[in-house]
């Protein structure tokens, strides 16, 4: 594979950014992604969600004291809304000029994990979002006490139940444990006393605030520092910490480039990352640049988003359903929005499980026949088998030069899809593309699919 095409995976989802990075250069393809645009405006779906606590209040009342018919009607339209929001995420992730962002919304998204089944409230998961998106390059402590003051965050870790005199711990565990130090890096006595400068911090109209007569105003001792401590001071006081760095930059490591980051890049990084006071985009720079220049290609399992947009980039589909999308992601184990845990998606291996590795063949016969997807309907395509009555045709086409050969053209799609290609797989590959093979002929994009679907069951393909 191409070092372009490689990097253009891992930093935004499919192919098509390959050409920006070798014509504009790594470093200015990073600028042009950090400088660029991105929508602020409400979306469609959220106009008549209830937003302030009082509009919320009177909704669940709505509910309450609706019949049965009505309560159904209104909790589907809820419902709805969340689809809603995932394809409207999701399209923001394949057709944005520079997606780096949006990788780094999704990294965010798993790293301070939210789910919106607990947190219900549409409308603050979509706070909670453009939270992630406006500082996705920003500094990473006023980022966590963005998060650490959001509804979605407070009412996630049940910080509601937090209030004087009868603590609740989830937050304050949460935000060491697996925000900010990480385990063996603070006492449980951190935790309690954290806990207590959180209590009274509930949902408000615009973010998490704190009310006055469910606060504790006592002194807490926080990593051997005492004072009245609220939300921002907790996090001024961990990122005093030797150990802060690096859970973070391990993490990113392993979302870009490396299924296991080296240890000793780790501290690399991480060192680096407090000397430059913890701004991400001096990190993602450095990280890029110089991780870039190595011979790194396949140290990692595509996970299910970047799976399934390279697929549809490189079958050139025109119009998405980004239902199937969703419901492939879920399948895969990557529900947007919905981890099965505040741990957030474990990746590596648990990418590739023998499930999930026939799921991705199933999709890429179906996709591949030109075939539409429906949640009962991701099963393999066999030759021989009837047309499905549930499924909508669309075109698919693949790149590929017309000035070559068979031979010619196997080396163009390896140098886009694999990393590596071994003789054996060389030979499979020209048995299926026949050595007569015209690629000016009507029905040469037929045979070039045939190969290419035949590529994305490798297992080579499935790593960046």
């Amino acid at each position: 594979m191409k070092k372009s095409n490689l990097w253009s995976l891992r930093l935004g989802f499919s192919g098509k950014q390959a050409n920006e990075i070798e014509k504009l250069g790594l470093e200015k393809f990073l600028k042009r992604s950090y400088e660029s645009k991105f929508d602020k405006e409400l979306p469609a779906f959220l106009v008549e969600e209830p937003k302030t606590l009082a509009e919320l209040k009177e909704f669940n009342q709505s509910i309450k004291i609706a019949d049965p018919e009505t309560k159904k009607s209104i909790l589907s339209k809820q419902a709805n809304c969340r689809v809603e929001q995932k394809k409207w995420w999701i399209d923001k992730m394949r057709t944005s000029e520079f997606p780096l962002r949006e990788s780094m919304v999704c990294f965010w998204h798993n790293h301070f994990v939210a789910i919106s089944q607990k947190v219900h409230v549409n409308y603050w998961i979509y706070q909670y979002d453009m939270i992630l998106r406006e500082n996705a390059f920003g500094n990473f402590k006023e980022l966590t006490k963005q998060v650490l003051k959001s509804n979605a965050m407070v009412k996630y870790l049940d910080n509601g139940d937090n209030k004087k005199g009868k603590i609740n711990e989830n937050l304050s565990r949460e935000l060491l444990e697996l925000f900010t130090i990480g385990i063996g890096n603070y006492t449980e006595e951190d935790i309690k006393n954290g806990a207590k400068a959180l209590a009274g911090l509930n949902t408000g109209d615009n973010g998490a605030v704190y009310r006055e007569l469910e606060e504790d105003n006592t002194n807490k001792t926080y990593f051997g520092k005492t004072g009245n401590w609220k939300a921002d001071d907790l996090v001024d006081i961990i990122f005093e910490q030797k150990s802060i760095p690096y859970l973070i930059t391990r993490k990113i490591l392993k979302w870009f480039i490396y299924d296991n980051p080296p240890e000793d890049l780790v501290v690399h990084y991480g060192d680096y990352f407090r000397k430059v006071d913890f701004e991400i985009e001096s990190l993602l720079t450095k990280i890029f640049t110089e991780e870039y220049k190595k011979d790194t290609a396949g140290t990692k399992i595509k996970n299910p988003l970047v799976y399934i947009l390279q697929l549809a980039d490189e079958l050139q589909i025109a119009n998405v359903d980004y239902i199937m999308i969703t419901d492939f992601l879920k399948q895969q184990g990557m529900d947007l929005y919905n981890q099965k845990s505040v741990k957030g998606w474990d990746g590596g291996n648990l990418w590739l499980t023998p499930q999930i590795y026939l799921q991705r063949n199933n999709i890429s016969n179906s996709l591949c026949s030109g075939m539409s997807l429906t949640k009962k309907t991701i099963k393999p395509i066999k030759e021989g088998d009837m047309p499905r009555s549930d499924y909508e045709k669309f075109e698919v086409k693949i790149d590929f030069s017309t000035n070559g050969n068979n031979k010619t053209i196997i080396t163009e799609l390896t140098n886009r899809l694999i990393f590596q290609v071994s003789d054996s797989m060389h030979k499979d590959m020209e048995s299926l593309l026949k050595y007569d093979f015209d690629p000016k002929e009507e029905h040469a994009n037929f045979a070039v699919i045939r190969l290419f679907n035949y590529i994305t069951k490798l297992p080579e393909y499935q790593l960046i």
